[in-house]
């Protein structure tokens, strides 16, 4: 594990993202890392896919909305 220096700003938004998402400030740090590294690899990909494919790899069922 390491220190990894943030601008503050962008300590404060993760601060503030974190308490909506009820994960620790660290925990909304790595999420937005993960997401950004699987949007660079996929940059075809939209971030809703992104997620869908993260849940479906770690075996999470999601319900499945019809369009009306």
């Amino acid at each position: 594990m390491g220190i990894v220096k943030i601008d503050d700003d962008l300590h404060e938004e993760a601060r503030r993202a974190s308490a909506v998402m009820c994960r620790s400030i660290n925990a909304q740090a790595e999420y937005w890392m993960k997401i950004g590294m699987l949007a660079e690899a996929n940059p075809t990909l939209p971030f809703h896919e992104i997620v869908r494919r993260q849940l479906a790899e770690a075996q999470v069922s999601t319900p499945a909305y019809e369009a009306a």
